[in-house]
C-alpha cells in the first residue's frame, strides 16, 4: 500500500496521546470520592460495574479514528479492477501462407475457430471489431456488441496474396480512433472507411481531425489490438512503425504468431513461397505497446492463447485510491461504538 499524502501519516502520532489521555481520565476517576450515608448504599451503588465493556466502545473508537487519520493520507493499493468499458479489436492474418496444413486442419480454420471460441467467451459489455489483413487491410466487422455479426465477419475470411502485418495495425487504429485522422488509403487501397456500426463502409467525413497529443504506451485501458499472423511481412507499411503509432496512443497490441519458426514452402494459386513466422518483429511490436507475444505452434496451443487473452481483456490491475473504504471503515467504527456506548451506559461515553 502507497499513499499520495504520506506526511500527513504523521498525524498518527495522537493516537498515542489519546490512549495515555484515557488511562489518566480512568485513573483520576479511580481517586474520585463519595460521601454515601451507609455502607448499605455504597454497595447499591457499586453494584457489579462494567467490567470489560467499560472498555470496547473506546477501543473501537481508537480504530475508527486510526482508520480516518489512515484516509486523511489517501491510502492506494494494487487492485484488480473489472473494466466498465472495453472495445477490442482482432486484426487477423488471411494471406496465403494460412492454408498450410502444419497446424490442424490448417492455419486459418483453426485460427477461425479459436477466434470465435474467444468471443464467444467475452462479456456481453465488450465491443469487438475484425479486422482481415494480407497483400491490404480491410475491416470485415466495425466493432460492435453483436456476437452473431462478428462470428459471422469471421467466417468470412477469404485467403488473398501478401502479408501487411502494418496496414492491420494502422486500420485497428483507424477504426478505434475515426477522429484522429488516421491515413488509410495505403493500407486499405480505397478511401472508404468504415462505419460505426454493421459491417459495411461509408465515406470519411469531411471534417479537420482533433489535435492529437501522445500518450504513454499501454495507459489506453479502454481498448487493445490482438493480432494474429503466420509469416514475414512482404508488402505494406513497416509493423514496428505502426506500432509506434498504437503506443502513442497508450493501446496494447497483443501478437499472437501461428505455425512454424523455421519456415515451411507453401503453394497458393500457381505461386511458391517460404514462410517464416517473424518472432522477432511480433516480439518486438508487444514490447513497444507494452502488449504480450504469444507463441501457438498448434491449435490447441492456440485456444490456450485465446483463453489467457480473455481472462486479461476484461480486468486490470492498477493502483487505485483507496480514501472511500477507509474513511468509511473509520466512520462505522465511530457509529458501533457509540451505539454500544448508548446500550450499554445510556450515554455516549
Amino acid at each position: 500500500m502507497n499513499f499520495l499524502w504520506p506526511t500527513m501519516l504523521w498525524l498518527l502520532a495522537l493516537l498515542p496521546l489519546l490512549v495515555a489521555l484515557y488511562f489518566w481520565v480512568l485513573k483520576r476517576k479511580r481517586k474520585t470520592t463519595v460521601r454515601l450515608a451507609s455502607i448499605n448504599v455504597a454497595r447499591l451503588a457499586a453494584g457489579r460495574g462494567p467490567g470489560w465493556r467499560r472498555h470496547v466502545p473506546p477501543v473501537l473508537l481508537l480504530l475508527g479514528l486510526t482508520a480516518l487519520l489512515l484516509a486523511v493520507a489517501r491510502p492506494t493499493a494494487i487492485l484488480t479492477l473489472p473494466l466498465a468499458e472495453r472495445t477490442i479489436m482482432l486484426a487477423m492474418d488471411v494471406s496465403g501462407s494460412m492454408r498450410a496444413e502444419d497446424v490442424k486442419p490448417n492455419r486459418l480454420v483453426a485460427s477461425q475457430e479459436a477466434a470465435k471460441a474467444f468471443v464467444n467467451n467475452l462479456p456481453r459489455e465488450v465491443r469487438v471489431g475484425v479486422v482481415s489483413f494480407a497483400g491490404t487491410a480491410a475491416v470485415v466487422q466495425a466493432p460492435t456488441d453483436s456476437r452473431d455479426d462478428v462470428l459471422k465477419a469471421i467466417d468470412r475470411f477469404q485467403l488473398q496474396r501478401g502479408t501487411a502485418t502494418g496496414s492491420g495495425i494502422i486500420l485497428s487504429l483507424a477504426t478505434l480512433f475515426p477522429d484522429d485522422g488516421i491515413e488509410i488509403q495505403h493500407v486499405t487501397g480505397q478511401r472508404n472507411f468504415p462505419g460505426s456500426g454493421g459491417s459495411g463502409s461509408g465515406s470519411i467525413a469531411k471534417k479537420e481531425p482533433k489535435p492529437f497529443s501522445p500518450v504513454p504506451a499501454g495507459s489506453y485501458t479502454s481498448a487493445a489490438v490482438i493480432m494474429l499472423t503466420d509469416g514475414q511481412r512482404t508488402t505494406g507499411p513497416d509493423p514496428l512503425d505502426a506500432a509506434k503509432m498504437a503506443a502513442e496512443r497508450g493501446i496494447r497490441v497483443y501478437t499472437v504468431g501461428i505455425g512454424t519458426t523455421s519456415g515451411e514452402i507453401i503453394g497458393f494459386e500457381g505461386w511458391s513461397m517460404r514462410v517464416k513466422l517473424d518472432e522477432e518483429t511480433l516480439k518486438n511490436i508487444s514490447v513497444l505497446t507494452h502488449g504480450e507475444y504469444f507463441y501457438a505452434g498448434t491449435a490447441e496451443d492456440l485456444k490456450k492463447v485465446y483463453e489467457s487473452l480473455s481472462s486479461r481483456m476484461v480486468v486490470e490491475r492498477k493502483e487505485t485510491e483507496v480514501t472511500a473504504l477507509f474513511a468509511a471503515m473509520g466512520a462505522l467504527l465511530a457509529v458501533v461504538a457509540a451505539t454500544l456506548s448508548l446500550w450499554w451506559f445510556g450515554r455516549v461515553a
